[in-house]
């Protein structure tokens, strides 16, 4: 007589009172968060008449004109060739002089290295926005109006923040046997860094490259300073100008805007996995 073993249940999550509220809850924001976004895409695919008689009715028929004209426009492609010339270069300014110094501040042991931290910390309470006038002053005097360059640098210098303050901890979790092993193979502090401490940081270099990049992105108020020259409009400018000289092509201004999404839009869908497990191994660390 052979004996059957019964595989074990899984478990499962209790069900609650709450449980009903929290999906509820989570429709809602789902719906609050996607439906402007739909708003705005399937907007564009409209004309100015069916906006005006149902502005949430969906695309009857559906208008691929607006789309089209905006994709053949020069200026469009001007504005994202812009967008991303800065968004690229702070992104990597931010997240190369970010790790270097998460590097330095999660691995060596020296006097003022919490206050140095901490003073890194602070300046999480110091948005763009307080400390524009100064900006402004100081990017006039260095004579990097009308240029990328003003923009760049101190979009990544706002974003060493939360840069810093995510990659330390990280960096820091990484077990120093590893480090050790690599001295002993012949590995300097600098070869440490490059060929094995930044690939095992990679979900923590990801997430914050994404939050770099989209925040640069999404930037209006530096570049609305610093550019006169609509050569020079970055998207977020670009939308605005369109704006205001198409402010009667309701249709046309939606597509123009749902354009400007989609880049830092698919940047996120194709790196969200990666940013979930960096700020976990932020947390832990």
């Amino acid at each position: 007589m052979t004996a059957t073993t019964l595989a074990p249940a899984k478990s499962r999550a209790p069900f609650s009172a709450m449980t009903p509220v929290r999906y509820l809850f989570a429709l809602l924001i789902v719906g609050v968060t996607v439906a402007p976004l739909l708003f705005v895409i399937l907007g564009g695919f409209r004309t100015n008449a069916q906006i005006n008689t149902d502005p949430a009715g969906l695309p009857s028929p559906w208008v691929f004109s607006n789309y089209a004209n905006i994709l053949a426009s020069e200026s469009f492609w001007r504005f994202l060739g812009n967008s991303a010339l800065i968004s690229i270069s702070s992104t990597a300014i931010a997240v190369g002089l970010g790790s270097m110094a998460a590097f330095a501040l999660s691995r060596y042991r020296f006097k003022g290295r919490e206050a140095l931290y901490s003073m890194f910390t602070i300046g999480l309470l110091f948005p763009l926005g307080v400390a524009i006038l100064p900006v402004y002053l100081l990017l006039r005097q260095l004579h990097l109006l009308e240029s990328w360059v003003g923009v760049a640098l101190p979009q990544a210098a706002f974003a060493l923040p939360v840069t810093i303050i995510i990659l330390r901890p990280f960096m820091a979790a990484i077990p120093t046997e590893i480090e050790d092993a690599a001295v002993v193979d012949g590995a300097t502090r600098l070869g440490f860094f490059w060929r094995i401490l930044l690939p095992l940081s990679r979900p923590a270099l990801v997430t914050v490259s994404v939050l770099a990049f989209i925040t640069s992105w999404n930037g209006y108020l530096l570049p609305l300073l610093v550019f006169n020259d609509p050569a020079n409009f970055t998207l977020p400018l670009g939308v605005a100008t369109f704006q205001s000289q198409y402010a009667q092509d309701t249709a046309s201004i939606l597509a123009f805007t749902a354009l400007s999404i989609v880049p830092a839009l698919v940047f996120f869908i194709f790196a969200e996995r990666h940013i979930v497990g960096g700020l976990t191994g932020s947390v832990k660390g």
